[in-house]
């Protein structure tokens, strides 16, 4: 399947126009626009076309309009500027403000320069959010009792993770009427070729621009200072860009730049607001249908027709990235600067909404570029994504383990937010059992008892509940049950040919199953050992913790035992083929989930043998692995972090020969490794 791109917010491809215009720069006019001869006049005159060009889509005026690296370094030359020019006036006897307010929405190089210039200069003022609403909007009523200290104020023009526009407008309103001198910085960054700009006739003093966001290449990027605004120069050296930003100009990105600019100002090849607007209520009606329940967390009416943002109830971000990463639709997590640090959108908690949908968020976001083909293409992999969850029973481990798996038992293991739920499931009785179920895992608990037509025999806890009881309720809520059984005073229960078993250590319930499995709750590694001594366990039992540390399971045996280096752990695609000629009876083993595998189409690797073995299935298998501690495993997924968490575990638990395929399926179809069909 060909690649579905949305995530624009983060970057764009570059325009063919661009890529030409660059190529044409780099071969013909090289030449360095501050060298006199020809050849560096010819540079000069591009660079000053694209200029003028800028100037006339932004109605720059007399502003200063410079190119530099991007944004990030337009923001730090902004703020740099105006707390020159703060402590200037501080040092003159002037009365300056004491805030420098920034919209709690804001991206994290705004408040982190504040920081920075405002500690490195000596100002020492306060650094201080600015709320907003509901809808992601500054909250002006905030904003007019703060700006009155405000030495300066931060916003942006349109959010990056959620589209929504600001009201630039009523700021400066608010700004006039109070008669604020506060300077003002506006991110425009998502709003080139978007909304609409006037900058001369505003109040902003700052704009930075970063062009990689609107199909122009990384390290390209512009800012506008207003007129009589003060300016100070991040970067001394040559004086080029008339002595505002020395180094010689980046002539490739600024001929790439300007083929953009270009095809703004002649207004043919962007699509215009009401179809972007178009697509956009197609991709809603898609994510609908696949989804039932999501909740967008913006107002359509006041963002941007290209970005959306969304969570669907009972499915972590991680896995609805996977499972569009399956489909081959490239959608985020949010911030591209944050999304790999797997922290709730503090975008979407500074809008006060449920803790549930600021870490479950999804951003899917399109450019201008788009059209109606890749739209349509898209909505069918989106509705695709959604039978493979129904498929799936809406768990990602559901599964149905194959004998030689020896996930007979159907020992399940969902997480969220560090705490872990076991489902027991016995297909041949269609019983289960729930152990510490955790409320945001309630909607996907009930959807696959009622999926696989199971008997819900007991829910349990290892400790008591900080919910006081209120995942168990919900649960039996969503399945219509007024009540369960439970362990009784027996403290047993069967769950088809097997028994579960409770007993007590003070506060904490660990449940047995058999020998084979221990639900130890948060039991302290020592107290281990009085299982051990009393015979309830054996050294290979496998414990599982109610709390998620990455580790996934673990055995008695293995407390004792070192972790394997990392280094032995790994292999690339390269080396792949012939790792596989030197053991033949290794196993590729895929720790994808069920809705991942229904998501794309096609196997994985040719000529191999395959097992897939969902890492949330995973504790259900190590035992058997363990029998068998020298045969080769090769894990493997679509990024290589699941994997790199299962072949840990097993070298932890005493496999000597337990692997991962570093960089996962991505890294193989991303170097066209013959092993991979692509999906």
């Amino acid at each position: 399947m060909q690649e579905i791109y949305l995530d624009s917010n983060a970057t764009t491809c570059v325009l063919p126009a661009a890529v030409a215009a660059a190529r044409q720069a780099m071969e013909q006019g090289f030449g360095n626009p501050s060298s006199t001869h020809a050849t560096g006049l010819q540079a000069k005159a591009m660079m000053d076309g694209v200029r003028q060009r800028a100037r006339r889509l932004l109605d720059a005026g007399e502003g200063r309009l410079m190119f530099n690296s991007g944004a990030t370094e337009g923001i730090q030359t902004a703020v740099l500027s105006a707390l020159c020019a703060l402590r200037e006036r501080r040092d003159a006897g002037q009365r300056i403000g004491s805030l420098l307010l920034y919209g709690a929405t804001e991206h994290k190089a705004v408040p982190e320069s504040l920081a920075h210039w405002n500690r490195l200069l000596g100002l020492n003022l306060e650094v201080r959010k600015l709320p907003v609403d509901a809808h992601g909007r500054h909250d002006l009523q905030a904003l007019g009792a703060l700006i009155g200290d405000a030495a300066m104020l931060c916003t942006m023009a349109a959010n990056n993770e959620t589209g929504v526009i600001s009201d630039l407008s009523a700021i400066a309103q608010l700004l006039r009427q109070r008669g604020a001198d506060a300077y003002w910085m506006v991110d425009c960054v998502q709003a080139l070729g978007k909304l609409a700009l006037n900058l001369a006739a505003t109040r902003i003093d700052y704009a930075p621009f970063s062009g990689h966001k609107l199909y122009a290449p990384k390290g390209i990027g512009m800012l506008y200072v207003r007129a009589g605004a003060p300016f100070t120069p991040l970067m001394m050296g040559g004086g080029q860009e008339a002595g505002q930003r020395s180094g010689t100009e980046n002539m490739a990105g600024i001929a790439a730049l300007g083929a953009v600019l270009a095809a703004l100002e002649d207004g043919t090849t962007f699509r215009s607001h009401a179809d972007l607007a178009a697509f956009r209520a197609q991709l809603v009606t898609s994510l609908e249908h696949a989804f039932p329940g999501i909740v967008f967390n913006m107002p359509f009416d006041l963002s941007l027709p290209t970005t959306l943002n969304f969570s669907v109830p009972g499915l972590s971000s991680k896995e609805l990235l996977d499972l569009f990463d399956a489909a081959r639709v490239r959608v985020s997590s949010g911030s591209a600067c944050s999304a790999a640090k797997a922290l709730p959108s503090y975008v979407l908690e500074a809008m006060h909404v449920p803790q549930w949908r600021a870490s479950s968020a999804i951003r899917l976001s399109f450019g201008p570029l788009i059209d109606a083909a890749t739209v349509d293409a898209a909505c069918a992999r989106i509705e695709r994504c959604g039978e493979a969850l129904r498929s799936s029973c809406l768990l990602p481990s559901a599964l149905a383990p194959s004998p030689h798996d020896g996930a007979q038992d159907g020992v399940i293991q969902l997480s969220v937010d560090g705490q872990c739920t076991w489902l027991l499931s016995d297909a041949a009785s269609a019983t289960c059992v729930v152990i510490d179920p955790a409320a945001a895992l309630v909607p996907r608990l009930a959807a696959f008892i009622r999926c696989q037509q199971l008997d819900l025999r007991a829910i349990v806890h290892t400790a008591r509940p900080v919910d006081n009881g209120a995942a168990r309720l919900a649960l039996l809520q969503e399945l219509s049950i007024e009540q369960v059984g439970d362990l009784g005073a027996s403290g047993e229960l069967a769950l088809g040919q097997q028994r579960l078993r409770r007993v007590e250590y003070g506060d904490t319930h660990v449940y047995l199953l058999e020998q084979r499995f221990a639900f130890t709750g948060a039991l302290a590694p020592h107290r281990i050992a009085s299982l051990l001594d009393a015979g309830l366990v054996t050294q290979d039992t496998i414990l599982c913790a109610a709390h998620d540390d990455g580790t996934i399971c673990g055995t008695a045996r293995a407390m004792h035992a070192g972790a394997a280096p990392a280094a032995e752990l790994q292999l690339d695609a390269a080396g792949l083929p012939a790792f596989l000629r030197q053991h033949p009876d290794a196993v590729l083993v895929d720790v994808r989930e069920a809705y991942e595998h229904a998501a794309c189409a096609g196997g994985v690797f040719a000529g191999c043998e395959v097992r897939s073995v969902p890492l949330s299935r995973l504790a259900g298998q190590v035992a058997a692995w363990l029998q068998q501690p020298q045969r080769p495993l090769v894990f493997f997924c679509r990024s290589g972090n699941r994997s790199a968490r299962a072949s840990a575990c097993l070298r932890r638990l005493g496999h000597a020969a337990a692997w991962q395929l570093n960089g996962g399926m991505a890294m193989a179809e991303a170097t066209h490794h013959p092993l991979a069909i692509a999906a």
